[in-house]
């Protein structure tokens, strides 16, 4: 679709609300005008006076339309708050636009970010009651009663869990970037280790001096970690004794005392063996995910799985005779040759073996992935967005029926029907990490490949972020990087420590 601005530059605003209501549409910037009949939408900001106004002239499958919106002026007192102000009127005018073309409503509305629960979160802090911050969710950017819901359920627990935290507190990301083989749905930069076994020890290696050095910083500046987790990438692609000694370096090194939660992500069915998560158990590990994705067989395939429905339930049953006390299972919505019957069937059958979390995601096509067509062969069918929207609609009333609950959830671009990724959890099983993650409720310190360190200043929210390399090579030839970003996240600490 083109995209004509007119009397600014807020091309990401643009580009956000056109992601929401086209999804399947991409953006084109040029100087001549759009040919009659093109898909175009020209967003114009002026002022009035005393006040801002936002206007779209959009032009979409033979049908126009026209979305006004207005602000005070008054209330830009700086450059931050004025660029709130425009691209929120620019979006809702855009948003008013599309709806009239498109006839229909987002599941979303008007919001167009990440992190929705972020909305009704803050409006609580600021004081308002739950039912007025489920208010401002519908009427202000016109979500969904269902979506509205699942927000405040996750504001709620989000509350809850930044009362548990203390200033002195952190969390600990390690990231291991070793799959077994690569999904179609994955843009995930992780090394299958067929190909890369010789890296697996050098990764190892640098990923120790990387934990001494993480527990060195929290030691100088008094911080103390509070959940850890695992992920990648697939950890136990790694061996049993290169569980052992990873979990045993992180034991041995870092203060765990008043560590509340300690995650591995197993993740792959036919990478779960009863000596790794007796590794994974020896290490202090409470919580190990189980994710089928799908329960089908034939979409396993599709997606590039080399394993069985059966080789799933295998798996769970190892894991429940470990003595790990909690299970997290994921399902994905929307998977090349699933059904909405397909998906409610995996659904069933997940409930049945009672998993203490559900994670239900939504496919996102994301660039670089085999389903948006990476060159190695044709990509598969996916199920329409009103299947989509009927696998999850029964996800909720199937999960509540069971007597979970929603307690984090995220959106990402290019998502099927744009949708969202919701955790479900049987009461007094939150993952505190996740909700930490996902709400940015303090600094998180990423070791190992493709993490993302997140220093999070309290008082402003402002968030300093330092990437560690995607690739393993580049992270076994890095480890000077590694120890100096280290270094910045001790100064950061210890600035707030010392009231900074």
């Amino acid at each position: 679709m083109l995209l004509c601005l007119q009397g600014h530059d807020y091309k990401y605003a643009a580009e956000q609300m056109l992601l929401t209501l086209f999804p399947e549409e991409r953006p084109e910037y040029r100087q001549s005008p759009a040919a009659p009949g093109e898909n175009a939408v020209t967003l114009s900001l002026t002022r009035e006076g005393d006040t801002l106004r936002a206007s779209a002239h959009l032009s979409y499958g033979g049908k126009t339309a026209v979305g006004e919106d207005s602000a005070p002026a008054a209330l830009c007192a700086d450059e931050l708050s004025r660029d709130r102000v425009c691209q929120r009127i620019l979006k809702l005018a855009f948003y008013r636009a599309g709806v009239r073309v498109l006839d229909r409503e987002p599941p979303w509305g008007a919001l167009t970010g990440v992190r929705p629960v972020k909305i009704p979160t803050r409006a609580m802090e600021r004081g308002l009651s739950p039912e007025e911050a489920e208010r401002e969710l519908r009427e202000t950017y016109y979500v969904s009663p269902g979506r509205s819901a699942l927000a405040m359920d996750c504001a709620r627990a989000s509350l809850k869990a930044k009362k548990s935290l203390r200033p002195d507190e952190v969390s600990l990301y390690i990231g291991i970037p070793f799959c077994p083989t690569r999904c179609a749905y994955c843009s995930f930069v992780s090394a299958d280790v067929g190909r890369s076994l010789k890296l697996l020890s050098p990764f190892l290696e640098v990923l120790f001096q990387e934990i001494d050095a993480t527990a060195a910083l929290l030691k100088e500046t008094g911080y103390h970690v509070r959940t850890i987790y695992v992920g990648g990438g697939t950890p136990t692609t790694l061996s049993a004794p290169q569980l052992d000694a990873l979990l045993g370096r992180v034991g041995e090194k870092l203060d765990l005392s008043r560590c509340t939660e300690y995650t591995v992500e197993a993740g792959r069915p036919d990478t779960i063996t009863a000596d790794k998560l007796a590794a994974i158990r020896r290490g202090g590990v409470q919580r190990v995910s189980v994710n089928p994705q799908t329960m089908e067989d034939h979409v396993l395939a599709a997606m590039g799985r080399a394993h069985t429905a059966a080789d799933i339930l295998r798996a769970f049953e190892l894991v429940r005779s470990s003595g790990i006390p909690c299970v997290n299972m994921d399902l994905i919505a929307g998977l090349p040759e699933d059904t909405a019957e397909g998906f409610c069937a995996s659904l069933d059958q997940v409930l049945s073996l009672e998993p203490e979390n559900i994670t239900v995601h939504t496919l996102a096509l994301k660039k670089g992935s085999r389903l948006m067509g990476d060159g190695t062969g044709p990509a598969p069918s996916l199920p329409t967005a009103e299947a989509v929207d009927a696998m999850l609609s029964y996800a909720w009333s199937a999960l509540r029926a069971h007597g979970q609950t929603p307690y984090y959830l995220y959106r990402q671009k290019y998502m099927s029907g744009s949708f969202e990724n919701v955790g479900w959890t049987l009461p007094g099983w939150e993952s505190l990490y996740n909700i930490c993650m996902m709400e940015e409720l303090h600094t998180i310190l990423s070791l190992g490949g493709g993490g993302i360190t997140k220093l999070i200043h309290p008082a402003t929210g402002h968030i300093d972020r330092l990437a560690n390399p995607k690739y393993p090579h580049e992270y076994v030839n890095s480890a000077e990087k590694l120890l100096l970003a280290k270094r910045q996240a001790a100064e950061f600490l210890t600035q707030l420590r010392r009231g900074g």
